[in-house]
């Protein structure tokens, strides 16, 4: 047994994560998120389907609004029998389309060698629900220097998403942004339970910007829109949407999926709303208001 030079006892578990300061992450087309700036929507299909759909789906979601693309190449399934992607084929899809559109791409990876494959076509990585415990895929993202959507696991605390993204930004990379997208309650009604209180509480620890998915929280198309409105009104910094011109044929979550005139009804709510809340600050609260008020002239 060895004597100890030093002990050190963490108080905080998530120093990084707690102390992050309010990161503004800038993409190539002006889109920006957090740093109390203007929510933003991120929008697309929940799986490429091939060349065609997502440059179909690219423009469409742009003309409605919103300012980055989603689109999954490579989708983990609770079945094995259901489609999984194309893989690397769909990730030069999205840049095909990021070409087309200028739009940024974000898409999710679920291995570090999936990581090295994606970096050159996206700018973003997603870390799914089932992947927020994969520690060794939130260190490979960590150690790249693009943006990270760090996705809530399905019943994660709050405490467990912030040291998930410990673990990103202890390698380095600043650039996190977290998602509730809801976690598994006894409620069938909806596939899960937005639990939008966890926005509220987010804000009140760390200033990483924080981004709601009302598609999988909800699981129902015609509740995506009116949660949509609820997380900008509770402080999100933007939305994550499936949109889908035929959900009918989807080959994946078609059945969550909105239209892309909803989803633009849904950046024009987030408009409203962001304005309204421009106007009436939280004199509790240390983020600027001045930001938002650029609603009243720009687009999301």
């Amino acid at each position: 047994m060895t004597d100890a030079d030093k002990v050190i006892k963490l108080q905080d578990q998530c120093p990084l994560a707690l102390n992050a300061g309010e990161p503004e992450i800038r993409f190539a087309n002006g889109a920006i998120i957090g740093g109390g700036r203007q929510p933003i929507v991120i929008a697309g299909p929940c799986a490429v389907e091939s060349q065609d759909q997502i440059n179909r789906l690219a423009h469409k979601v742009k003309a409605a609004g919103a300012v980055l693309l989603r689109g999954g190449a490579y989708k983990p399934r609770t079945s094995p029998y259901d489609f999984r992607g194309l893989g690397p084929e769909a990730l030069r899809y999205l840049a095909e389309a990021r070409e087309a559109t200028g739009l940024p791409v974000v898409s999710e990876v679920m291995s570090p060698e999936q990581v090295a494959v994606a970096e050159p076509h996206v700018d973003m990585l997603q870390i799914g629900a089932r992947n927020m415990y994969n520690y060794e895929l939130l260190t490979a993202v960590g150690r790249t220097r693009l943006p990270v959507l760090l996705k809530r696991a399905f019943s994660a605390t709050i405490n467990e998403l912030l040291q998930a993204a410990e673990y990103i930004m202890l390698e380095g990379n600043k650039q996190v942004v977290l998602c509730e997208r809801g976690v598994r309650t006894f409620e069938p009604h909806t596939r899960n339970t937005l639990d939008l209180s966890a926005v509220a509480a987010l804000k009140t620890m760390t200033q990483l910007p924080v981004i709601v998915d009302p598609s999988h929280a909800t699981g129902r198309p015609e509740l995506v829109r009116p949660m949509s409105r609820a997380a900008i009104a509770c402080g999100a910094d933007g939305l994550l949407i499936e949109v889908h011109d035929a959900p009918s044929q989807a080959l994946s979550d078609g059945s969550q999926a909105v239209s892309p005139d909803t989803l633009r009804a849904i950046v024009s709510d987030v408009k409203a709303i962001a304005r309204a809340l421009a106007f009436a600050p939280d004199e509790n609260s240390s983020r600027d208001p001045q930001p938002l008020a650029a609603l009243q002239t720009s687009a999301v």
